[in-house]
Parts: structure tokens; C-alpha cells; sequence
């Protein structure tokens, strides 16, 4: 009974000998001293990535789009280029878009001729369907009407003239709304804008010079616009991802070598595009 006693007292001893050795070697100070240097490396990192995010915002955001050309939220350069300016508006197609009254002599009526044609319609062809054709029409039919019946007199052979010429003025009137733009589908939009953009950056000597650097790189230009309008809306369209990528190289080869062959074109069609400088050097990550 002694003995038990004294046994379980030793091994009392030895246990609380054996934590007041573990107490000093493993002190709470130590402890609390290695989970501040910790805490202070954990927040120093942290600051530095935040501030790495901030920078790399702060690029971003002043970085011109890829695609576009241009700075997010600042659309002001491409609303101001030659690009920009000769395109298809939409104040061309609305439904009360101003037209220009034709006056044809002898005739009752004016020929109301809409302001932008379809099918690459110029001013020449203007005049010579709504100036000179209701006219030529008009005295083709008298002519063809004073032959078939020699009998008439001068009265009635006037009161027809009159009568051709309604129906040639009638007839100039249907045909301008046959070329009127607003009555375009998206394919003779698109041909006009290919038209014009043609025609604004060909050389003043040569019109229509579809092999010019700077009317590959306006042609270019417009069709990535169009494949980007295109991919907002339908943004699971893999092949038009593909096509975009390939023309946004395209054009940056093509300004590439206009920038080694002459420096002074370079920078001009770039103002003329509307684009940035950065947004067609050096890597491209579309």
C-alpha cells in the first residue's frame, strides 16, 4: 500500500518536471513573435499584389483596343477619320430622310429623287435617269404615236407630249424608288461602303486603285468592324473569331510594310483610320 503510493507520487514529479522543461523551451512569446513576422509578410504581399492589379488597370485602360483601334471609352479619333466619315449613315436610311425635287420642263409633277443611290448610283447617272430619260422617253413615245396616225394637228399632238410626259415623269419616280438606299438589303449597304471607301482613299490620279496600300488597309479596317458588331452579338461563333484574328494580322502586315516603304503615308492613313499607333505594332493578342 506504501509502495503505491510512493510510485504514483514519483511519477507525479516526473510529469510535472517534464512540462515545466517543455514550458521552457516552447514559450508563448516565441510563438506570438513568429505568427507577427508571418502576419507582416502576409500583408506586405498582399499590398504588393494589389498595387500590381492597380498598374496593370491603369495599362490596361490606357491601352488602345486590338480590334478597334482605339482607346476604351474615347471614340472621338474614329468619329473624326475619313473612314468614319464616308460610310453609310443611319440618318441616310431613315424613313423621313430628305429627298431633292427633280424639275422636269413641260412637265406637271417634280420627280422626288432620294439623296443617297444604291447600286453605285453617281451624279452622272443621276442626271442622265432623272434629267435627260423622262424627256428622251417622252418624245420617243410622241414621235412613235405622230408616225403610227399622220392625221393629227398640232393641239392634239401637243396634249400627247403632255401625256408622255406624265408617264415618263410616273416612270422616273417608281425608278427612284427602286434605287432609293433605304430600300437596300445589308448586301447593297455593304456594296456602297466598299464603293466609297474605294473611292475616298484611292490616289486623286487614280480612281477606283483597289491594289493601293491604304485602300486594302480602309477595306480591312471596315470588314473587322463588321465582324466585330457580328461577334458581340453572336459571341459563340468560333469561325468568326478565327476570321477576325486573321484579318487584324492582315492589316497590321500591311501597315508594317507601308511603314518601312514611306514613313509619311503611314502615319497619315493611320490618322485617316482612326487607329493608334500601339494597336498595330509590336505583339498582337486578339
Amino acid at each position: 500500500m506504501l509502495r503505491a503510493l510512493f510510485s504514483q507520487g514519483s511519477v507525479a514529479v516526473g510529469a510535472a518536471a517534464s512540462s515545466s522543461r517543455a514550458a521552457s523551451l516552447h514559450t508563448s512569446a516565441v510563438l506570438n513573435i513568429e505568427s507577427a513576422r508571418k502576419r507582416q509578410a502576409r500583408l506586405t504581399r498582399q499590398k504588393n499584389l494589389a498595387k500590381r492589379e492597380e498598374l496593370q488597370k491603369k495599362a490596361a485602360s490606357s491601352r488602345p483596343h486590338v480590334i478597334l483601334g482605339t482607346v476604351a471609352g474615347n471614340e472621338t479619333k474614329w468619329t473624326s477619320s475619313d473612314l468614319a466619315r464616308v460610310l453609310v449613315r443611319p440618318e441616310e436610311l431613315a424613313p423621313d430622310a430628305p429627298t431633292d425635287a427633280v424639275r422636269i420642263p413641260k412637265a406637271a409633277s417634280d420627280i422626288d429623287v432620294p439623296q443617297t443611290l444604291a447600286f453605285g448610283l453617281g451624279e452622272g447617272e443621276q442626271r442622265m435617269l432623272f434629267g435627260h430619260l423622262p424627256l428622251l422617253s417622252a418624245d420617243v413615245n410622241t414621235r412613235r404615236e405622230l408616225t403610227a396616225m399622220k392625221g393629227l394637228q398640232m393641239e392634239e399632238a401637243a396634249a400627247q407630249n403632255e401625256t408622255d410626259m406624265a408617264a415618263s415623269v410616273a416612270q422616273a419616280s417608281q425608278v427612284a424608288k427602286l434605287v432609293d438606299m433605304r430600300n437596300a438589303n445589308a448586301q447593297g449597304i455593304a456594296f456602297e461602303n466598299r464603293r466609297r471607301v474605294i473611292a475616298e482613299f484611292s490616289e486623286p490620279g487614280k480612281p477606283n486603285d483597289t491594289g493601293r496600300t491604304e485602300v486594302q488597309a480602309a477595306l480591312l479596317t471596315l470588314q473587322i468592324r463588321n465582324v466585330w458588331h457580328h461577334l458581340t452579338q453572336f459571341k459563340r461563333d468560333v469561325g468568326g473569331r478565327r476570321n477576325l484574328r486573321r484579318l487584324v494580322h492582315q492589316r497590321a502586315k500591311l501597315l508594317k510594310y507601308l511603314k518601312r516603304s514611306d514613313r509619311d503615308r503611314y502615319e497619315r492613313v493611320l490618322e485617316r483610320l482612326g487607329l493608334e499607333p500601339s494597336a498595330v505594332e509590336g505583339e498582337l493578342v486578339v
